[in-house]
């Protein structure tokens, strides 16, 4: 029977925290003989397409991808599914970040919106390897359709206007919980989830052949949908207590045993 697997990225196929921003050979490896076994292989993550990696797009390793949380879908190259945030919720948040002084960036498909000035979360993606020389600098934000918010500020929690923002209606998201100076926001009706429902209904998969690797708080969601969670071993525990296989961590390749092991079964 055909196979969907999903990938999330940050801390599942790479770590950015330790500076691996590339897949190690072992895990592409394995990817590649999931797809050679006739298996069909997705990114499922909170990036938008232009922050990923020339890895991940171009060396055929994966057939689509679930972004911004589910809020575009692609398969084979084309969009299937698509859901930009309302275009008023963007400005009057745009608006409020700019009375307090936050930086912000406007995710969407394909392009990616960042003020020139906004010098902090440039900083931010050039620390992990996300190439910003794709990103429009220069943009009319009432002609710009955005999926996903994320902002940035210098003291935790904006002084409560992270808050504020993420009580905003129709709109959830999550705060960094260690140092609380970013956050990123979506609509409150599509996650990881909702993303790879519609991706396998689109390929007439079932849900009980579908499996998921991940680690973060935004693969909830995904964890509890999937006929198969498979969680990294640096993932916390709200996450590991939706797996049906623990992993090994994303530093030990825990995405290539959960493959042969669990999928493959090779080992």
């Amino acid at each position: 029977m055909t196979k969907a697997i999903f990938f999330d990225i940050d801390g599942t196929l790479i770590n950015i925290h330790h500076k691996k921003t590339t897949m190690s050979l072992s895990v592409k490896k394995a990817i590649r003989e999931l797809r050679a076994a006739g298996h069909h292989t997705f990114i499922a993550s909170g990036r938008p397409f232009a922050y990923l990696s020339d890895e991940l797009t171009q060396e055929g390793l994966f057939d689509g991808f679930v972004l911004m949380n589910g809020a575009v879908v692609m398969l084979d190259g084309e969009v299937i599914f698509r859901q930009d945030m309302p275009a008023k919720t963007v400005r009057d948040m745009v608006a409020l970040a700019e009375e307090h002084g936050l930086e912000y960036i406007l995710e969407s498909q394909p392009h990616v919106y960042l003020r020139p000035e906004f010098k902090g979360l440039e900083n931010v993606y050039r620390n992990i390897d996300i190439d910003v020389n794709k990103f429009v600098r220069e943009f009319d934000l009432s002609k710009v359709q955005a999926a996903k918010l994320e902002f940035l500020c210098d003291t935790p929690g904006a002084n409560g206007v992270f808050e504020k923002l993420l009580s905003w209606p129709g709109v959830t998201g999550l705060i960094d919980p260690t140092l609380r100076k970013y956050m990123e926001l979506y609509s409150s009706d599509i996650s990881k989830a909702t993303g790879i429902e519609r991706a396998l209904e689109y390929m007439g998969i079932p849900l009980e052949e579908s499996y998921a690797f991940g680690d973060g708080l935004n693969d909830l969601e995904m964890m509890g949908t999937v006929g198969h969670a498979l969680v990294m071993g640096n993932a916390g525990p709200e996450l590991k207590a939706l797996a049906e296989h623990v992993l090994p961590t994303v530093d030990e390749d825990g995405v290539a045993e959960g493959i042969y092991r669990y999928i493959l079964k090779r080992i």
